[in-house]
C-alpha cells in the first residue's frame, strides 16, 4: 500500500462517523489496494471483502442488470450504472462507493450500526476525492 493511500484511508476513518475500517479495491481484479482498520481482522476476511466488492460491482448478473437499465434508458456510454451500495448487517453499516476518477476502484467504509446513516453516506462521499487523489 502506498503511504499516500494509507494516509488518505486513515484520514477518512477519522472523518466518517463511527468508522472502524476503510479500504480501496480494484474491482476489475478483485485486488485490495489498501486498507486501514481500528481493529485487527483475519487476512481471510479482508481478502473476501475485496472479492465480494468486486462481485457486487462487476459480477455477471450485475453487468446484465446494468446493460438492461442502459438499454431501457437509451444510455450508450461505458459508464457503469451502479455507483453505490449500502449494506447493513446486525452490527455495521458498509458503504461501497465507485470512484468518479477511477471507475474500476471502489472505496469501502465500515461503520458501527449506531452511526447516523445519512452522515455516514455524506462523509463517505466527501472522502472520495481525498482517496482518489492519493493514487
Amino acid at each position: 500500500m502506498s503511504s499516500a493511500l494509507d494516509e488518505a484511508l486513515a484520514k477518512t476513518i477519522s472523518t466518517i462517523p463511527e468508522c472502524i475500517a476503510a479500504g480501496y479495491v480494484d474491482v476489475s481484479s478483485g485486488f485490495l489496494l489498501g486498507i486501514k482498520t481500528v481493529d485487527s481482522h483475519p487476512r481471510e476476511v479482508i481478502d473476501l471483502v475485496a472479492a465480494a466488492t468486486a462481485d457486487m460491482f462487476q459480477g455477471g448478473n450485475v453487468g446484465a442488470v446494468e446493460a438492461l437499465w442502459k438499454r431501457a434508458r437509451g444510455v450508450e456510454s461505458n459508464r457503469h450504472y451502479f455507483q453505490e451500495f449500502i449494506v447493513n448487517s446486525d452490527n455495521t453499516i458498509h458503504v461501497f462507493l465507485r470512484g468518479k476518477k477511477y471507475a474500476d476502484y471502489v472505496a469501502v467504509f465500515v461503520c458501527r450500526i449506531s452511526a447516523n446513516i445519512g452522515l455516514v453516506l455524506t462523509k463517505s462521499r466527501m472522502a472520495m476525492p481525498t482517496i482518489e487523489n492519493a493514487i
